[in-house]
């Protein structure tokens, strides 16, 4: 049976490795003609050019309208249209709200929840027009938060929120709207944090099951070229994470309190420390893609 994706035009924000990147090759597999959007122009060439022919690559910053628009017009001038979105696009700092870097903070908002806005409001009026689906890629965080991870978690929260409120929003029109939730994904993003914060490898391994469950980038990105198969409403990556959505109160009961409280009492300074170490709120890499002034 043919795949329902096969030569529909599928957006991918953050593409340029990681998750995005490998859901763009599971996607090209199925069919599916791409438009790979990012800020690291070389990686995305060359992922493109591993899709083969009939695929796009655009640099652009989501949190600027200006290139994120001239991305999406530059897509419709190749495929003739967009069938579907994936705002994938997401960074992670380091550091808790009391010694973390404010600006980080800010950043990491407009990038997680102003860019997933900026994404879908310029995107929409062509995905309405295929009566398409838009993808917000959230988080487990978004409803299970730990420490020293306030920036990201409130960033995924508010995705999640979003995309709930769009989904509201243009379901009459006929387009569809999902959340995806992945846990810890096997890629640079969390591999570079472990690397960076002996204290942020340890609470993670410390966190109960499914929150400290790891999932192969492969995994994720068969996980959402399936949503995309059936507009999804939801996807947990792994599956399991879906049983903290649904006791997403339990995270910060007083019985999870009471398990972690001992380790965190260690590990939140610790943490600390290493951050102001580090001398930086992101990774190396994205320390330099988010521009010499951050």
């Amino acid at each position: 049976m043919p795949s329902t994706v096969s030569g529909k035009v599928v957006l991918i924000t953050g593409a340029a490795r990681g998750i995005g990147a490998q859901t763009a090759r599971e996607l090209a597999r199925r069919g599916a003609r791409l438009s790979l959007v990012g800020l690291e122009p070389e990686e995305l060439r060359d992922v493109t050019a591993e899709l083969g022919e009939g695929h796009t690559w655009f640099e652009a910053d989501v949190t600027d309208p200006d290139t994120l628009r001239a991305a999406i017009d530059g897509t419709v001038a190749a495929h003739g249209r967009i069938d579907v979105v994936i705002a994938n696009a997401g960074i992670a700092p380091f550091g808790t709200v009391l010694s973390g870097d404010p600006h980080s903070f800010t950043k990491t908002i407009d990038v997680n929840l102003n860019g997933v806005f900026h994404t879908a409001r310029l995107a929409l009026p062509h995905v309405i027009e295929q009566r398409g689906y838009v993808l917000v890629v959230s988080s487990l965080s978004a409803f299970a938060p730990i420490g020293g991870m306030a920036a990201y978690t409130a960033s995924k929260a508010g995705a999640e929120a979003l995309a709930s409120a769009l989904s509201s929003e243009v379901g009459h029109l006929g387009v569809a709207v999902g959340s995806a939730h992945p846990s810890w994904i096997d890629t640079d993003l969390v591999r570079d944090a472990g690397n960076d914060l002996p204290a942020f490898r340890e609470m993670r391994e410390r966190l109960p099951w499914p929150m400290r469950a790891t999932t192969t980038v492969e995994s994720c990105a068969t996980a959402f070229a399936d949503a995309v198969e059936h507009r999804s409403r939801r996807v947990y990556v792994p599956r399991p994470v879906a049983l903290m959505h649904w006791l997403r109160n339990l995270p910060a009961s007083k019985l999870v309190a009471r398990i972690m409280a001992p380790s965190l009492r260690r590990l939140m300074p610790q943490m600390e420390r290493e951050v102001a170490a580090l001398g930086r709120s992101f990774s190396a890499r994205n320390q330099a893609l988010q521009g010499k002034d951050d």
